[in-house]
């Protein structure tokens, strides 16, 4: 941790910071494995729905 004093004796502590960096563009592999992943959310959220509104 980083410390500072000011002339009242009052110790101020700060965290480190991380080291930025920038995000990288997926590649086209990650893009394909987002889109299966969405598709298999939407069914499970439209299945969902579909049960809850027929129970009720």
């Amino acid at each position: 941790m980083y410390t500072t004093v000011n002339e009242d004796g009052v110790l101020n502590n700060y965290a480190t910071e991380p080291q930025m960096y920038y995000a990288e563009y997926p590649a086209i592999w990650e893009q394909r494995k987002y889109v299966i992943q969405s598709v298999f959310a939407t069914m499970i959220v439209t299945t969902l729905v579909l049960v809850g509104l027929s129970v009720s």
